[in-house]
């Protein structure tokens, strides 16, 4: 399993709409309306939201995780998000935020969850990387930019 296997293209928003953390979250989790792999969207949403409160999932160099786990999935699901706007997200790094990677994952897929969460923030430790993403302005860009990136790494 990779990330760039998980990430769908009608699950990529390259210009987000919204500015304001909590409703970037709940842009990308609309994305899931219908999807068969969610039992109860709004139980998702409420993981996501939990999580957050917990600590900011800002992790600096302008990306932001949110996550969550839930029973109300019945597979991983992953949405992702781009701004040309500054997003405050209050990160970690006190920086704004740009580029956004919603993980949700079953209750009892911890360790396939953790991997997933380890798997993107190493990737977007690349400056690169992010630089690419964000001038990015298509779907197919973004999807074709995590399968080169995720290429050199191993199956999950």
């Amino acid at each position: 399993m990779k990330l760039s296997d998980l990430l769908s293209e009608k699950y990529i928003i390259p210009s987000l709409k919204s500015h304001h953390k909590e409703d970037v979250i709940n842009e990308l989790i609309d994305l899931f309306k219908g999807d068969p792999k969610v039992t109860d969207l709004e139980k998702v949403r409420t993981a996501v939201m939990d999580r957050e409160k917990i600590m900011s999932t800002g992790v600096g160099k302008n990306f932001a995780i949110p996550h969550g786990k839930t029973n109300a999935v019945n597979d991983i699901i992953c949405a992702f998000g781009r701004s040309d706007q500054p997003i405050d997200y209050q990160s970690l790094d006190s920086q704004p935020v740009h580029l956004v990677f919603l993980i949700v994952g079953k209750d009892n897929m911890v360790s396939t969850h953790i991997k997933l969460l380890s798997r993107i923030s190493r990737m977007m430790t690349k400056d690169a990387f992010r630089e690419k993403l964000l001038k990015q302005n298509s779907v197919q860009g973004i999807i074709s930019d995590f399968r080169e990136e995720e290429s050199g790494y191993f199956e999950l």
